[in-house]
């Protein structure tokens, strides 16, 4: 018969573990919302009828809805788990705070990378699979059929992903203990695995993290409203008016029967069009939207990319005089005992800040880039194969997102879970080229960035932005309908 400081021990453990699965349901259920309404904005409309194709694309749609959730909470883990430490010392006997604890958060880093491992390899290749199989040849076509050949293709391609994984693993690791792990499929493949992913998943960050520091300044250029400095929107306004309205007359003296000039006009037209929007809108603005706003975004935006930067650089030389700054797995069962950041209060909500800086910044790089150029989403017009590759993207950009913030030294709290058992992490050498290369690359692309910005400025303050400096047949093929337009309007 057990005792009673035992069942009472017991009672707390089952209602604790209740509560924190409670928690984390609740957590979930939320940001699979969300998501649901930001994957349901994008996808494509397609007819109501509840044909094979329409069962299948529910299905996707539920497993890049649940991916995109899962996506979410790995780029909530270290903002929860920051501020959580800083809750927790700042109200340590708190009955309200009863339910923040390290034994919540140690879990929430586990759940988060578990499901990424089963979104990753199972719930985003099943999908793809799913959704482009159309059953094997010589089977009565149906959703059975499709099941069947997808879950085919699932088993092949894990067996391909296992045998690269064995042949790459017993070639770089000859001792005698990796040679009997590699027998050991839930201990070593898939840690090994997602080790790997991680580490093209912070690599792929190392690529589009710089390119998006320097393009966020473009972005929120193009969503406020510049302020007006040596420049006569009025002016303006009337130049775009009369372009537009020879335009018009152009286009209504054409008739239907040349398609080419015709679309080649409307084409015009519209671009002009947009362009009177936007000095509408420019002239419409405020004064202190005009003069207050957009400075202080770019001076805001300034300040967090170089405190990312400074930090990287403090980090360097950290990592050369101390062994302690190399990034490492804990256990979670100090949160609450001290505070991360010598500032307290503020410098935690600073690193925090700075994570979601660094991640959308991450994500307008990604999309800034040649290669993942196709993968930008459109309104109500994307279609499901594309919002896989979407999902698919964030998600490992979202798992590295933790790796990446403690391996630059943006936070100091260490990793938890699996995402702290990395083997690339104790080696000293890659994280310090990582450190470097980002340093570098960011501040390349600042410099590159504020150079031509600053030339294109001063171009059009002095008026000189109307000269052509690029191919002279090139330009004069652009400019003739504008400058026929010109002429026709006087």
């Amino acid at each position: 018969m057990d005792a009673p400081d035992e069942v009472s021990a017991r009672e707390q453990l089952f209602h604790s573990q209740v509560r924190e699965s409670t928690i984390c349901f609740l957590l979930f259920a939320v940001l699979y919302v969300i998501s649901y309404f930001i994957i349901t904005r994008y996808k494509r409309k397609s007819d109501e009828h509840e044909d094979e194709d329409a069962v299948v694309n529910r299905v996707s749609l539920f497993l890049c809805t649940f991916t995109l959730a899962v996506s979410a909470g790995a780029v909530l883990l270290l903002p929860f788990s920051i501020i959580s430490n800083e809750v927790l010392l700042s109200f340590p006997q708190n009955y309200y705070m009863q339910w923040l604890n390290g034994s919540l958060i140690h879990g929430l880093w586990n759940l988060a990378s578990l499901l990424s491992n089963l979104c990753l390899f199972v719930l985003m290749p099943f999908a793809f699979f799913f959704l482009e199989s159309e059953g094997f040849a010589g089977l009565k076509k149906g959703l059975r059929a499709r099941v069947l050949e997808t879950l085919v293709m699932l088993l092949l391609l894990a067996l391909l992903t296992l045998g690269i994984v064995w042949v790459a693993s017993a070639l770089l690791d000859q001792d005698a203990a990796s040679m009997e792990s590699l027998y050991d499929l839930w201990e070593f493949y898939l840690p090994y695995l997602y080790s790997g992913i991680s580490l093209l998943g912070c690599l792929l960050l190392l690529l589009c993290t710089p390119v998006g520091l320097s393009r966020m300044f473009t972005v929120m250029g193009q969503l406020l409203v510049k302020p007006t400095i040596l420049e006569d929107l009025d002016e303006q306004m009337y130049i775009i008016s009369l372009e537009e309205e020879a335009l018009q007359r152009r286009l209504d003296g054409l008739s239907p029967s040349v398609g080419y000039d015709v679309a080649e006009l409307e084409r015009e037209l519209e671009n002009v069009k947009t362009l009177k929007t936007k000095l509408e809108r420019r002239k419409k603005a405020s004064a202190w939207e005009r003069n207050l706003v957009y400075p202080a975004v770019m001076v805001l935006l300034l300040i967090e990319t170089a405190i990312s930067v400074l930090l990287v650089a403090c980090n360097i030389l950290c990592l050369l005089v101390d062994e302690t700054a190399m990034p490492k797995g804990s256990r979670g069962l100090g949160i609450g005992r001290a505070s991360l950041s010598a500032f307290g209060f503020v410098g935690a909500a600073l690193e925090i800040i700075l994570i979601f800086y660094l991640m959308v910044s991450s994500v307008v790089g990604f999309y800034s880039l040649r290669v993942f150029g196709s993968f930008v989403p459109r309104k109500d017009d994307t279609t499901m194969t594309k919002i896989i590759g979407n999902c698919v993207s964030t998600l490992v950009l979202s798992s590295a997102l933790p790796v990446m913030s403690r391996t630059l030294g943006i936070t100091r709290f260490d990793l938890l879970g699996d995402f702290g058992r990395f083997n690339w992490l104790g080696n000293f050498y890659i994280v310090l080229a990582y450190n470097l290369l980002f340093a570098v690359v960011t501040t390349l692309c600042l410099v590159r960035k504020f150079t031509s910005a600053m030339r294109e400025e001063l171009l059009r303050a002095l008026g000189l932005h109307k000269l052509q400096f690029s191919n002279p047949a090139r330009d004069s093929d652009t400019s003739k309908p504008a400058a026929n337009g010109h002429q026709k309007a006087l």
